[in-house]
């Protein structure tokens, strides 16, 4: 029992430190997006700069730098730079710092020659020919002086993670989150490490600045609300267990500075590398908790920071130019920025890599990501194991815990557990086209398996190794290979040392510099792969004669020799091949529910190759709607026709297009409604008019008479709390849809209405409050669409909702109709819907038929959609019932709302009333425009839309629980969430006015967020208090800065 309960609370701990990783990932990704795609708002960087060994690898980091951008993970704006170390030459993380700010300098200083017309052929990034340009030290600081960089060190050689070698260990794969974006390429180490500086970003605020990170450590935090000190050096530590320490740097910081609960910021005494615990002690190292800090890796390096601390200096003195770096640097001081909740992952060993993935559960990890895999009756893949960009065929067994990426697996292979398959390509064939046995290659639990492209050779070289393998160690100090000592292998296999290294000392003999290796044919290389891990069924003699036969290379060999551009062509290829598949199948044998607009941008890796497979999609979408019409919606089949002529190249066949979409979603939403608007468009209704009267009128002896009618209706805005965009369709009309809302009135008046009278003279006159008058006087020729810019589409659109231009009431009288709405344009309160609404239940009072607010929320739903506007349902809800609601849609043949009134008390009322502002922000926002983006987006089937979309509907059912249980400050916090969820489905749902205007209000509120769809109007500002309420409220009518309007208000019952 006791046993039991232990594992269950290292399974509870593993559940809490994954749900933290996840809150501080999508915060750091949200902030990236949002800076990539709006950076007035959200600033990122000027610049990305990346270290690399050699001129090879960093043509491959330019290429995966291209990648980022094109993924839309930086921003157009930031200048990308790989920088290799000079003339080949190993120059040390310190040396690679300045070197990479010198090359960024020049390189900076090249385009901006180039930029203006001063030199039109400025080098490209890939050319390197900004390295040989000369710039002294003060053009170099002014240039870089408001600069801010993110300085990233990936120029190592991966030597204990030898399969990342190839791709650089800052780009291997980490598909934290990936279910967030199925459709999207695998996430990289890379990837992840752009969002947490993204959010470091927004620390460095205005002023310049350098982030330096090191490509093997993902520090999960939230950067934003780092403390920077102005015109000095930051290093960011974290609290660590001893062991931990004893393999890292460690930072000895003073006891005093700057400390709250989440950080600490102090002077740095001392810095010690990978010490034991006598040097921890005597430097005073320890915490009061048994812990150290640990050097993240987010600073400079060693030499360096040495300078800025006084208690280094001796050693510094034996360094080459530590002299003159006290001297330059010594009068400087360095802090250390300690931050407590940061969660450390060093991808430092292939082992590490497996247990940052396999101790996290699906939620968080992806486990099959952009992958093909059969079904489960024709191959073993364990649940736990990781497919990421990769086809698995039948027959391929792959065991517990272990990673394949970026390969095809066929023909029996067998993965063991723990193990890692990278860039491997098993047909199953040999190359003559016989067949293989069935169990053609087996990989033993505990290996690492991958392919290496040569310059200058066909093929690729097979290589492998031990998961616990260090290729460093010695085979003196007992080095392995493949799991077992080197000495073991050479006296069972028959090898001698001298076949292996050229060194006959054996302190030097170790996996990194053996020549084990061979070049042989595909599966010749295959066998002896087999033979080295003691699993071939040949003979001893044989194998080892095709070995000593061969040429052989090592990884320090292989490191040096790798051909990134086939790499990089290979890579794309089979991304495209596997996006082009997935593609494939939804369209032949689905329901359109995979992102094809995404799928496409992969397949256009192989470019001309790509479109013409695009257009082979393309042709299958009509045979795709013809076997689909009662389950597709038009909307979504006419979407994919969209995305594919884009992919095509047929940018204005697209555009002729979109209008089919639109019209498709009105239809759609027409259809779910009970009352279409197509019945009072196709044909008009037969009139019940009794008989005497046609007989008379047709003799031209009697008229119909005229009897007046009046009709008022007043309605109260609406704010909503969470839960909007869940109410739109096609949303609403495909999912469930959550809105928390509720109706006030402004000042203490109903802001929007309508009056309607009839009149003895025919036809139609329309007043509204801006002084705009229209007079029709042939009802039956009012018809779609409308003017975008007629001031009197609403109204119109109401005639034909409601049918009223087919009603008898019209056949003996006219009709004037007055609207008012006394709310400032743009509003966000829902200003259009609600009087589209009350114009609606006026002329259905007139019409004498059914004026329920169920009935007219749903004509108005299709009102919208024939004004071309769109919108969803809350809006209307919100100012037809009274009060505070928590509605939700249900769909089906026929959409169907319920409409949960929340019975609130006179102390949650009145505490609402004092604690909440409602701010008109001044600044004009249109739905329709932020509208017409979601719902496209949506109908892509964009998994970060509908994961953000989901979450608002829930956040609505935790909204009403908060408010039913009077707890207002978690309403707040909800509506922190709702804001940040608008914002990742439009970031221009914001400004930077509005932005200034909630920090303005932070430390007052527990909660803000703009009402509606956002992009200006009204805000709420949710006060901590009431005291809190009346002070912001003060200080906004009396600001110069923010010129608003607080309006009173009460809730409306």
């Amino acid at each position: 029992m006791e046993g039991t309960t232990r594992r269950q609370r290292i399974r509870r701990r593993g559940r809490d430190r994954a749900a933290d990783l996840a809150e501080t990932l999508r915060k750091c990704w949200y902030h990236l997006r949002l800076s990539v795609r709006h950076p007035k708002r959200v600033p990122t960087w000027d610049a990305v700069v990346l270290t690399a060994a050699s001129p090879e690898q960093a043509r491959l980091y330019e290429w995966q730098l291209r990648r980022a951008r094109r993924m839309g993970r930086i921003s157009p704006a930031t200048v990308t730079l790989s920088v290799p170390d000079p003339d080949g030459a190993r120059i040390g993380s310190g040396a690679a710092t300045l070197h990479a700010l010198h090359a960024l300098a020049r390189h900076l200083m090249c385009s901006s020659v180039g930029s203006n017309g001063e030199n039109g052929n400025a080098p490209s990034s890939t050319s390197f020919g900004w390295l040989n340009i000369e710039i002294d030290a003060s053009t170099m600081v002014n240039c870089m002086a408001k600069k801010h960089i993110l300085l990233l060190h990936a120029g190592g050689d991966s030597k204990r993670v030898p399969w990342a070698n190839p791709m650089g260990k800052v780009f291997l794969p980490l598909p934290y989150l990936a279910g967030d974006d199925p459709d999207g390429p695998v996430p990289l180490l890379f990837d992840h490490i752009l969002a947490i500086s993204s959010s470091a970003r927004q620390a460095f605020k205005n002023e310049g600045g350098i982030f330096i990170m090191t490509g093997d450590v993902l520090p999960c935090f939230d950067a934003s609300s780092m403390i920077l000190p102005d015109d000095t050096s930051c290093i960011i530590t974290v609290p660590i267990t001893l062991d931990i320490a004893s393999n890292h740097g460690v930072v000895v910081a003073s006891k005093t500075g700057l400390m709250n609960e989440s950080f600490s910021l102090s002077l740095v005494e001392n810095l010690l590398q990978k010490p034991k615990l006598e040097e921890l002690e005597e430097s005073q190292a320890i915490g009061e908790d048994g812990r150290v800090l640990l050097d993240t890796g987010m600073s400079l390096y060693e030499d360096l920071v040495a300078a800025w601390v006084p208690a280094k200096h001796e050693w510094l003195k034996s360094r080459p130019l530590g002299n003159e770096l006290i001297n330059g640097l010594g009068s400087q001081k360095m802090l250390s920025y300690c931050a407590y909740n940061l969660s450390f992952l060093h991808f430092g060993t292939s082992s590490e890599v497996l247990d940052h993935l396999g101790v996290f559960d699906s939620a968080f990890v992806g486990r099959r990501h952009l992958c093909s895999i059969p079904e489960t009756t024709l191959c073993d893949i364990a649940a736990s194991a990781i497919i990421l960009s990769s086809k698995i065929s039948p027959g391929v067994s792959v065991g517990e815990d272990s990673l394949v990426y970026d390969s095809s697996l066929s023909g029996g292979v067998q993965i063991g557990s723990q193990s890692v398959v990278v860039g491997v390509n098993i047909q199953g064939r040999t190359e003559d086209g016989t067949s293989r046995s069935p169990n053609s290659f087996i990989l033993p639990d505990r290996h690492c398996l991958w392919e290496v492209p040569l310059v200058g050779r066909a093929g690729k070289v097979v290589v492998y190794c031990g998961l616990h393998d260090n290729p460093k160690i010695s085979l003196a100090a007992d080095g392995t290979f493949c799991g077992k000592p080197w000495k073991k292998i050479l006296h069972d296999l028959g090898i001698q040392g001298m076949e292996l290294w050229s060194s006959p000392g054996t302190s030097d003999q170790c996996l990194w510099n053996a020549k084990v290796f061979p070049i042989l044919p595909h599966f010749d290389m295959l066998d002896i792969a087999l033979w080295h891990m003691g699993l071939s069924s040949h003979n001893n003699e044989i194998m080892l004669s095709i070995w000593r036969s061969s040429s052989r290379v090592s990884l320090e060999e292989l490191h040096r020799a790798i051909d990134f551009e086939q790499l990089c062509l290979a890579t794309s290829d089979h991304q495209a091949n596997l996006a082009a598949g997935i593609a494939n199948a939804c369209l032949k044998f689905g329901l359109l529910g995979r992102n094809l607009f995404q799928l496409c941008a992969e397949i256009l890796q192989k470019e001309t190759a790509g479109i013409n497979i695009c257009k082979d999609f393309l042709k299958l979408c009509p045979d795709h709607q013809a076997h689909y019409p009662e389950v597709l919606p038009r909307s979504r089949g006419y979407q994919v026709q969209v995305d594919l002529l884009r992919a095509c190249g047929e940018e204005k066949l697209a555009c002729a297009m979109e209008p089919k979409v639109w019209a498709a979603v009105a239809q759609e939403t027409a259809s779910a409604v009970k009352y279409g608007y197509s019945d009072h468009l196709l044909g008009a209704p037969e009139i019940n008019i009794p008989a005497v009267y046609l007989e008379n009128n047709l003799n031209g002896s009697i008229e119909i008479p005229f009897h007046p009618k009046r009709v008022r209706v007043e309605l109260p805005v609406r704010i909503d709390f969470v839960g909007g965009w869940s109410d739109t369709p096609p949303w609403s009309l495909e999912r469930l849809g959550c809105v928390l809302n509720m109706a006030i009135s402004l000042d203490s008046s109903l802001p929007i209405g309508a009056a309607m009278v009839t009149t003895a003279s025919k036809g139609i006159v329309i007043l509204d409050d801006a002084g705009n008058q229209l007079h029709i006087e042939d009802p039956a020729l009012v018809s779609p669409p409308f003017n975008k810019d007629d001031p009197f589409r609403l109204v119109k659109s109401a005639l034909l909702v409601t049918g009223i231009i087919h009603d008898k009431i019209l056949l003996a009288a006219g009709l004037l109709i007055r609207t008012w709405a006394n709310v400032p344009r743009g509003s966000g309160l829902g200003t259009s819907s609600i009087l589209a609404a009350a114009v609606v239940k006026g002329l259905l009072q007139l019409m004498e038929t059914d004026e329920s607010n169920e009935n007219v929320a749903g004509l108005v739903l299709v009102l919208e959609q024939i004004m071309g506007t769109g919108g969803g349902w809350q809006d209307q809800i919100g100012g037809l019932y009274r009060g505070i609601k928590f509605t939700s849609s249900f769909p089906g043949k026929q959409l169907r709302l319920q409409v949960i009134p929340l019975i609130a008390s006179s102390k949650l009322r009145l505490e609402l009333e004092q604690r909440l502002l409602v701010v008109f922000t001044g600044q004009v926002r249109l739905a329709h425009q932020v509208l017409q983006k979601v719902v496209t987006r949506y109908l892509r089937r964009d998994n970060l839309l509908i994961t953000s979309i989901k979450r608002l509907a829930a956040l609505a059912k935790l909204g009403r629980e908060a408010l039913m249980n009077g707890d207002i400050d978690e309403l707040g916090e909800i509506m922190l969430e709702a804001w940040r969820l608008h914002q990742e489905l439009d970031p221009y749902c914001s400004n930077e006015f509005v932005d200034r205007l909630f920090g303005f209000a932070d430390k007052f509120c527990c909660g803000y967020k703009l009402v509606g769809a956002g992009g200006g109007g009204f805000a709420l500002l949710l006060a901590k208090d009431g005291d809190n309420a009346m002070r912001l409220r003060k200080l906004l009518e009396e600001s110069q800065e923010f010129d608003v309007k607080v309006y009173n208000w009460s809730i409306c019952f």
